[in-house]
């Protein structure tokens, strides 16, 4: 076997994953190259979950490979996947954070999981990664049920950075935000991946995302993915992929940008 290409944070190779007769992949292959922003794109039902899930070890291809910062997620057992865990971050589409836990109790999870911190140490950290992500002081003692879903995504977004991550997997980080949020929630994320130096990769289908962020992009097609530069990929001329870019809400989606810019 071919030593890990140390340039590349996730290395997925020939992956395929099924249910029962049902085929979600075959064959995938993904490179996420170190200190990029890989954007994840596909209709209903292509496996963006099923491939995510893979990434992090929840789930076992069938066939295929996975490197998470070269190590072969795949060989771990329930300890060494534990530790694992603690190099990368991830949020969930809807945030996931324990409605009995306030916001500061859900950032200290993982690092009562794997920290051996003194109490002090424990809110001093909960305080710096709630400011991080520009929410204010006093979000800290709220309940999830208490926030706005912008709050709501930052909380998540905070708790993901608990352990200093080099590597964050984001899924549908925008979904459920009006246009403001999410331009601001986009913008938070692109300073924290240059001032942390973080890979991340996220699961997205918001157009205001992919260009306003994301540096490569990779789309599931026909059980397989299709990767290329943010402004390549537009011109792909699978009928998948030109519908998305090029199809209504695409070309509302650019009519809105030219005169937003005055073109």
């Amino acid at each position: 076997m071919a030593a890990p290409d140390t340039d590349l944070a996730v290395d997925v190779r020939g992956i395929v994953n099924r249910f029962g007769r049902q085929v979600v992949h075959d064959g995938l292959d993904m490179q996420v190259r170190r200190g990029e922003v890989f954007g994840i794109l596909g209709g209903s039902g292509s496996g963006k979950s099923v491939l995510l899930r893979t990434i992090l070890g929840l789930r076992h291809p069938q066939e295929g490979s996975v490197l998470v910062e070269g190590v072969d997620m795949s060989t771990l057992g329930p300890a060494e996947l534990r530790a694992a865990k603690a190099r990368y971050g991830v949020t969930f589409q809807h945030g996931a954070l324990y409605s009995g836990l306030t916001v500061r109790e859900n950032i200290q999870l993982p690092m009562l999981e794997h920290l051996r911190l003194p109490k002090d140490a424990l809110e001093d950290l909960a305080r710096l990664k709630i400011s991080l992500v520009g929410l204010p002081p006093d979000a800290a003692n709220k309940y999830p049920s208490q926030l706005s879903g912008g709050m709501v995504k930052r909380a998540a977004l905070a708790r993901s950075l608990a352990l200093d991550p080099r590597l964050l997997f984001l899924d549908e980080p925008t979904s459920g935000l009006d246009p403001i949020s999410a331009a601001a929630f986009d913008e938070l994320i692109a300073y924290l991946q240059q001032e942390l130096q973080l890979t991340v990769v996220m699961i997205t289908h918001d157009l205001d995302t992919i260009f306003r962020i994301c540096e490569r992009v990779g789309v599931i097609v026909d059980r397989k993915m299709i990767v290329d530069d943010r402004e390549k990929i537009v011109d792909n001329p699978h009928p998948w992929i030109r519908s998305y870019f090029h199809g209504t809400r695409a070309q509302r989606f650019g009519s809105m940008e030219a005169a937003t810019h005055g073109t």
